[in-house]
């Protein structure tokens, strides 16, 4: 009986840490993901600085819509996925707390997006939208704040990632009971 209650256990054990594994893949795929998503805008950034407002609108209106809804996606589930391996890793030391602030600048760089880079889309968009021929007036300010929202949102996604690598390498000071 004790030696069937071993195997169980034993089988339960490396289930979970096949979980855990599978868990921590997805997370750090999605938080790369995310990250490149980032990182190509942050390499464009000296180049279009340079863009007067009519080639600037062609290239953010035609290549970045397939940033918005894959790099988006990427994004969201990196979060939700780095929420989840935090709560799975709590009271596990080191681990834990590099996989918590790892969640936590994912979560500042979405932030970051929402409240600098999002309301300049919107307000682009009205304007574009009233006169396609004009943009607002205020358009190289506005493109100053989209494009170094995007560099502090690359930032934060870079902090996030490399805390969820390092979390794998600090490795597990306890283990839950």
């Amino acid at each position: 009986m004790l030696a069937s209650l071993y195997c169980t256990n034993g089988l339960a054990s490396r289930s979970i840490g096949s979980m855990l594994q599978t868990l921590r893949f997805f997370t750090l795929l999605l938080a790369a993901l995310s990250l490149t998503m980032e990182s190509a805008h942050v390499l464009e950034l000296p180049q279009k600085m340079r863009y007067d407002m009519q080639m600037y609108a062609a290239v953010n209106g035609t290549l970045y819509k397939w940033f918005a809804i894959v790099g988006g996606s990427y994004q969201i589930v990196a979060i939700l996925l780095a929420i989840a391996l935090t709560f799975v890793l709590r009271g596990r030391g080191a681990t834990f707390s590099w996989t918590a602030g790892g969640a936590a600048a994912l979560v500042i760089a979405f932030v970051i997006w929402l409240a600098v880079v999002e309301p300049v889309n919107t307000q682009v968009a009205h304007a574009l939208a009233a006169d396609p021929h004009s943009g607002p007036a205020s358009w190289t300010q506005l493109r100053s704040r989209w494009e170094y929202g995007h560099a502090a949102g690359f930032l934060a996604q870079l902090v996030g990632f490399s805390a969820l690598i390092i979390s794998l390498i600090v490795g597990d000071t306890a283990r839950p009971g």
